[in-house]
C-alpha cells in the first residue's frame, strides 16, 4: 500500500484499503483560519450542538485578519476567539503566522496523522507524512467537531519522480510553478501526489512544503512525501506527536503496482518561472515577461515569508538596492521565523534597505489588512493566488514567482529573470 492508504487503513481501524473504496477515518487534527472559524462554529452551534470530542485536536490560527481594520472583522475575531475558549479548543491568535506554517512550527503535525481544514493548501501537511486534505465547513461542523471523523474515498496514488540538479538563478518554488504548469489545472483530479526522487530528496524540509501545496492547482485530493531523517528531526525539534508507530504493521513501501502512474520529471532544464493572471496554471519562464513594470513585490502567504526566502531577499538587497519606486513587503510565514530572521540580523539588512515588514500573517493573501490594489497596478509575490480581484480592482495584476525573481524585480523596478541580476 501507498503511504495514504496504509494512513487510511490505520484510521479505518481496516488491515487494507484500495482506491475507490468509501472509509470513514478517526480525525487527529482539525486547522481553522479565522473565516472557517468563524463559519464552521456558528453551523455547530446552531445545528449540531453537541460537545467537540477532541478539543486539543481543534486548531484555529487567525492569519488572514491579523490586524482587523473595521468593527465587523474585529466582532468576527471576538467570537471566534470566545468559540475556541469555551470549547477548550487550540488558538493561534494575531500575529502567529499563516494557518499551514504557523500549526506546523507549533507541533501540531506529525507523520501518520490524518489532517483536515477548510483551507485548500491543507494537503501542505503531506510534507510531514500526514494525510492531509481540504473539507468543507459543514463537515467539520457535522461530523469532524462532534464525533472526530470524515469519510474519504481512497484516492489513487501517481508517483512524481524529479531528477536533476538545477540551474543558477532557479529555485524550488520555480519547480513547483512549472509542474502547476506541466500536469496543468485539473490534471490529476482526486489523485494522490507523491513526491519523490533525488531532488526532493535533496531539499530541506520548507523548500519540499512548496509541492504539497501545488495539490489544489492541479485538482489532486492530496499529497505527501513518505518522511526521513530530515522530517523526523523537524518533527523532534518541534515536539509534533505522530501515528508513525502505528503504521509499523502495514506494509512501509509502496510497490510499483502500487501506483496508478508514475511520472518523470527532469528538473535540469527548467528557467525561472511565473504564473502570471488569470490563474496559478498560467505559467510560462520569467524571460517571457521581463520587462513589465511592478508597484509591488511581495515575500508572503502559504509559498512565501518563509526564513529561506528572507534570507535570499537580504542577499540580493545587501547587493542591490531597491528601486526607489517599489514597495516591498515582508510577510513572516510564522513567529519562530521572524525570531528566526531577526537573530540572522536578517530584519535589519531588509529594513535598512526600505523593505517594510509586517506581522507573521498570511499578508495580502484576500487583501483583508494589506495588499489591495488599484486598476492598473500589479504585484509580483510569493503568494499562492493570482485570480482577478482577489487583491483589490479586478483590473489590477497579480503575479506569482519564487523569492529571488520577486527579491530581484524589486531591484529593478520591473519583472526580471534573477539571471539579469546575478
Amino acid at each position: 500500500m501507498t503511504l495514504v492508504e496504509r494512513i487510511l487503513a490505520r484510521a479505518s481501524g481496516r488491515k487494507k484499503v484500495e482506491p475507490g473504496e468509501i472509509v470513514v477515518a478517526d480525525v487527529d487534527r482539525l486547522v481553522m483560519h479565522d473565516f472557517s472559524t468563524y463559519l464552521t462554529s456558528r453551523v455547530f452551534e446552531e445545528r449540531v450542538k453537541l460537545p467537540v470530542a477532541n478539543p486539543k485536536g481543534v486548531i484555529a490560527v487567525f492569519d488572514h485578519t491579523f490586524s482587523p481594520a473595521n468593527e465587523h472583522d474585529a466582532e468576527v475575531l471576538k467570537f471566534n476567539r470566545e468559540w475556541v475558549r469555551r470549547h477548550k479548543a487550540i488558538l493561534l491568535d494575531c500575529g502567529s503566522g499563516n494557518i499551514h506554517c504557523a500549526t506546523a512550527w507549533n507541533g501540531f503535525i506529525g507523520p501518520g496523522m490524518v489532517v483536515v481544514g477548510s483551507d485548500s493548501h491543507t494537503p501542505a501537511y503531506g510534507t510531514m507524512g500526514a494525510f492531509a486534505a481540504a473539507l468543507g465547513n459543514d463537515s467539520h461542523a457535522g461530523t469532524v467537531l462532534p464525533y472526530s471523523k470524515a469519510w474519504f474515498r481512497v484516492p489513487s496514488t501517481i508517483r512524481l519522480e524529479l531528477l536533476g540538479e538545477l540551474q543558477l538563478g532557479v529555485t524550488p518554488r520555480d519547480i513547483a510553478l512549472w509542474l502547476v504548469g506541466r500536469i496543468g489545472e485539473g490534471g490529476a483530479i482526486y489523485k494522490a501526489l507523491e513526491f519523490g526522487g533525488p531532488f526532493i530528496d535533496s531539499l530541506d524540509v520548507f523548500d519540499r512544503w512548496l509541492f504539497p501545496l501545488i495539490t489544489v492547482d492541479v485538482g489532486a485530493k492530496c499529497a505527501y512525501m513518505e518522511p526521513d531523517e530530515k522530517i523526523f528531526a523537524f518533527v523532534k525539534k518541534v515536539g509534533a506527536a505522530d501515528r508513525w508507530r502505528e503504521l509499523a504493521q502495514y506494509p512501509s513501501v509502496a510497490r510499483e503496482r502500487d501506483y496508478e502512474d508514475i511520472w518523470e520529471f527532469d528538473v535540469s532544464r527548467v528557467e525561472p518561472q511565473i504564473a502570471c493572471p488569470p490563474t496559478v496554471g498560467n505559467v510560462r519562464p520569467v524571460a517571457e515577461v521581463s520587462g513589465l513594470p511592478i508597484q509591488y513585490a511581495e515575500l508572503g502567504g502559504h509559498c512565501g515569508g518563509r526564513l529561506e526566502d528572507m534570507r535570499i531577499a537580504a542577499q540580493v538587497l545587501s547587493q542591490r538596492p531597491k528601486h526607489p519606486d517599489i514597495l516591498f513587503n515582508i510577510v513572516p510565514s510564522s513567529r519562530q521565523v521572524m525570531t528566526d530572521a531577526i537573530s540572522e540580523g536578517l530584519v535589519e539588512v531588509l529594513h535598512n534597505a526600505g523593505a517594510t515588514l509586517f506581522p507573521p500573517s498570511t499578508g495580502s493573501n484576500q487583501a483583508h489588512n494589506m495588499g489591495a490594489m488599484a486598476a492598473g497596478e500589479r504585484m509580483l509575490s510569493t503568494q499562492s493566488r493570482n485570480f482577478p480581484g482577489r487583491n483589490g480592482s479586478v483590473q489590477a495584476e497579480m503575479y506569482l514567482a519564487s523569492a529571488l525573481t520577486v527579491a530581484a524585480s524589486a531591484t529593478a523596478g520591473r519583472i526580471v529573470s534573477p539571471k539579469e541580476v546575478l
